[in-house]
């Protein structure tokens, strides 16, 4: 990996909001960054010298003069974000300033296959600098670069056999995919302006992503959010098991319960969610019989995420809790159980992780290239 060169804390500066503004002239870096014109001039011509900063045009002022723009120059480099889901694997390629360079997609086992085509689309010389890799896992394990890894067997073997096609030497940083997606909601989705929210993910798995003042918060072994810890069912006579809230409310138990209720004139059974919310959405009884009874059991993981963060909002994502036709037997379930709460539904989809992912990859580039300042002005 290239390594980026050392800056004066000026042009450390400069570069942030040069790479968060994607161009700009050099009296508006100078108010963005919070300097005068003169440090701002030589701090453009210290990262022009390094070919992290380049002229990419000119503008015109009000007044009628030109004056030169600036983007980011062919050294500053690119990243890379991985979302390892449970099915599909998608990869974006980055620039500094999230210029969208390369992007691939795959089933999980294709991985590897995924990585090496989106390395091969991205500018050739551009230096790597980070990966941030999205697992539905446990992240907060060893230190950073190849030791770490996901805690558990859910995306442990997966990680490694990717992991081979990355370049060695390069930064690699686990982020959970929850954590991700809840990202993804708060810059570009349905809790835009909203500093605190709960992203309650049910799929395969479930998962619940913590936003708190716009941060996501992790807990102190990066669990937080794993709600399929939560002990279930808790009653006389039975006794908690591992995950097993998880396997009740999961898309697996969803079709099973499905195929329970199903009657030999409702046609045949749908083996998918998607075939299932069809089913409902063209108001077939039993389908909808089914989603009703889903609806309920979100709400009441939903009630419990109020009863302990009271976050205002909760966010519905994932493949069986984004569809809209869940949402008002949510919004009953947790309004019987618990306080006002707003309810709404994802508005990033599918692609919410590997969007998060990528936001992180390129804060994290930036801050490879930034944090390499070595003195004051």
């Amino acid at each position: 990996m290239a390594q980026a060169p050392r800056l004066t804390e000026s042009a450390s500066a400069v570069f942030a909001v040069l790479a968060e503004a994607g161009s700009a002239t050099r009296p508006q870096l100078a108010s963005l960054a919070g300097l005068s014109k003169p440090t701002v001039s030589s701090a453009v011509a210290e990262l022009e010298g390094a070919r992290l900063a380049a002229h990419s045009g000119t503008a015109s002022g009000a007044t009628g003069r030109s004056a030169a723009v600036y983007g980011l120059g062919p050294a500053a480099g690119v990243v890379l974000a991985v979302d390892l889901g449970p099915a599909v694997t998608r990869v974006r390629g980055c620039a500094l300033d999230g210029t969208l360079l390369a992007e691939a997609t795959g089933t999980r086992p294709e991985a590897p296959d995924v990585v090496r085509e989106a390395l091969a689309a991205l500018p050739d010389g551009a230096p790597l600098r980070t990966v941030v890799v999205a697992v539905g896992d446990v992240t907060a394990r060893g230190k950073e670069g190849f030791g770490v890894r996901p805690a558990t067997a859910k995306a442990g073997p997966v990680f490694d056999a990717m992991a081979v096609a990355l370049p060695p030497g390069v930064p690699v940083h686990l982020e959970n995919n929850v954590n991700c997606a809840a990202l993804a909601e708060l810059h570009e989705g349905a809790a835009r302006g909203r500093h605190t929210f709960g992203y309650l993910r049910i799929g395969v798995g479930i998962g619940l992503g913590i936003v708190v003042g716009g941060q996501v918060l992790r807990g102190a072994n990066g669990a937080a959010g794993e709600l399929a810890r939560l002990p279930y069912p808790w009653d006389e006579g039975r006794e908690p098991r591992h995950e097993a809230i998880e396997e009740h409310i999961g898309s697996r138990s969803l079709l099973r319960r499905a195929a329970v209720a199903w009657r030999a004139e409702d046609g045949p059974c749908p083996r998918t969610a998607e075939q299932l919310f069809a089913l409902a959405g063209e108001g077939r009884e039993t389908a909808r019989a089914v989603l009703a009874r889903h609806a309920a059991d979100v709400g009441r993981l939903a009630a419990a995420v109020t009863a302990v963060l009271d976050p205002g909002l909760i966010v519905l994502g994932g493949s069986t809790a984004a569809d809209p036709q869940i949402l008002p037997g949510v919004r009953a379930e947790l309004a019987r159980l618990s306080w006002p709460t707003e309810v709404v539904s994802s508005t990033v989809g599918d692609l919410g992780t590997v969007v998060g992912a990528t936001r992180l990859a390129v804060a994290r580039g930036v801050q490879t290239v930034t944090e390499a300042a070595r003195a004051k002005d």
